[in-house]
């Protein structure tokens, strides 16, 4: 599924530093800089409510109205307070249609493994090359009736058409196991006690 694009309404911002920001926040915004293509940054504002909805999904690309001119951007970095969570800055890179981009996106498993066994994540995602306008919510690795000791591997895994894996082809994502019981566990650590204890 291609990745949607967003239209947002932003202002430009001629006033900076922490207190300009702050006061941005104060009024409901986010303060926010677009750079690339060798062009000079430009300074924004963006409506905080609409863009923490939009930031829920990964490699968020917004089309900006800035001015009455359309701006394709990709969201690169956001920046938040680690204490209360909120959004303080947000790094925004120009992108053109049919530009291909490296993004990290989400893998999704699918199918239940075999009966006993459990799939755990060793990787959550991998590093693709895709065209900016059209990166994937996720890809898919299916796990139905795998195995104890079943891997999947970065190579391992269909990418949508078009993308490019950039991850090393044998990074590990996905690995099946049979989750060991308490009894068992316990018998390890009494047999590891015992060989400890010296002989009397």
């Amino acid at each position: 599924m291609a990745k949607e694009i967003n239209k947002v309404q932003v202002d430009l911002r001629e006033k900076f530093g922490k207190g300009a920001a702050r006061k941005l926040r104060v009024l409901g915004m986010i303060p926010a800089v677009i750079y690339g293509h060798g062009t000079e940054p430009v300074h924004v504002s963006l409506p905080a409510h609409r863009i923490g909805l939009l930031l829920r999904r990964a490699n968020a690309i917004l089309d900006l109205d800035i001015n009455g001119k359309s701006q394709l951007v990709l969201v690169k970095d956001v920046q938040k307070d680690p204490v209360l969570a909120i959004i303080e800055h947000i790094d925004l890179i120009v992108v053109r249609k049919g530009e291909k981009v490296q993004v990290e996106v989400q893998v999704h498993m699918a199918g239940e493994s075999f009966p006993g066994t459990m799939a755990d994540f060793d990787t959550k995602t991998l590093l693709l090359e895709v065209e900016a306008t059209d990166i994937p919510e996720n890809v898919s690795v299916s796990i139905e009736g795998l195995e104890d000791g079943a891997q999947i591997h970065a190579s391992d895994v269909t990418l949508p058409e078009g993308a490019v894996l950039i991850s090393e082809p044998d990074t590990l994502v996905v690995y099946v196991h049979t989750p060991r019981g308490e009894d068992e566990e316990e018998a390890e650590t009494e047999v590891a006690a015992a060989a400890a204890t010296p002989a009397a």
